[in-house]
């Protein structure tokens, strides 16, 4: 099977723009694998490259060294076929809940009509009948971000890029936003790299997780098969001896990579 989503021996070096001698390899010789339809979660120490990896994905940022595939295609520029969730909000705040929705629909140049009823079917999905005249400001954190989602989904991505989407929500609202994330995705299983820095999200979430080392020359260091059984409530399945064990395998893989990390931020 043709991987939806394929980084091979991916390098990112950044060279100073004060001093070209002076250059800083955020990720070496990475190699990360997606199939059709799998939810894979990146985890990792805090800066350790994690996002770096994920703007190579979709074509933001060129690798030094190596390449990207697309359901087997070599990448080269934008990926069209992949939708961003950034971590800070990327709404219209002069624009309503609906009109959010199908901006990408307008810019694309579907037909108003067209448009309009996928927005209002996008407005139900996400439980939001009822807020579509609703400005950003007038909408709750967990509001927003599914005007985010469905912003994101309606233009139909074969793959979802999500750069911890709801590490800025409290946590009654992050495991409710998680729910409405798998709900969605179970009715259309895209292909998803999801990013975070919470080891409990990305478990509870993933078919599959990865673990980065901690930076400079971030690479992956481990991946694990999440074998929970679907569909699954975020905050049940945490109880479970199955999630237990597998949060302290993956911990005791990546604990020296986060000390490592933290150390090297404090110098």
């Amino acid at each position: 099977m043709t991987a939806a989503l394929a980084l091979e021996r991916v390098t990112c070096t950044f060279i100073s723009r004060e001093n070209r001698d002076q250059r800083y390899t955020a990720v070496r010789d990475a190699t990360l694998v997606v199939a059709p339809g799998e939810f894979v979660s990146v985890v990792g120490p805090t800066g350790c490259g994690k996002t770096t990896l994920l703007n190579v994905a979709a074509g933001l940022l060129a690798p030094s060294a190596g390449s990207v595939r697309v359901h087997g295609e070599l990448l080269e520029g934008i990926n069209a076929r992949a939708g961003y969730l950034f971590q800070s909000e990327a709404l219209m705040p002069w624009r309503s809940a609906f009109d959010n929705i199908v901006a990408g629909l307008e810019f694309r140049g579907v037909p108003a009509d067209v448009a309009s009823a996928k927005g209002n079917d996008w407005l139900k999905r996400v439980g939001l009948a009822g807020f579509g005249n609703r400005f950003p400001h007038q909408l709750s954190g967990g509001m927003r971000k599914r005007v985010s989602l469905a912003q994101t989904l309606i233009l139909d991505p074969k793959i979802l890029l999500m750069d911890e989407p709801f590490s800025a929500l409290d946590v009654q609202t992050r495991q409710l936003m998680e729910n409405e994330l798998l709900e969605l995705w179970s009715a259309d299983r895209k292909s998803v790299v999801f990013i975070t820095h919470d080891l409990e999200e990305a478990i509870s979430l993933s078919d599959r997780v990865v673990v980065l080392s901690a930076g400079p020359e971030t690479h992956p260091i481990g991946e694990y098969a999440i074998d929970l059984p679907r569909p699954r409530d975020v905050s049940e399945i945490r109880l479970s001896p199955r999630f237990i064990e597998i949060h302290a395998e993956i911990w005791h893989a990546m604990k020296d990579e986060v000390l490592k990390g933290y150390a090297q931020q404090q110098q």
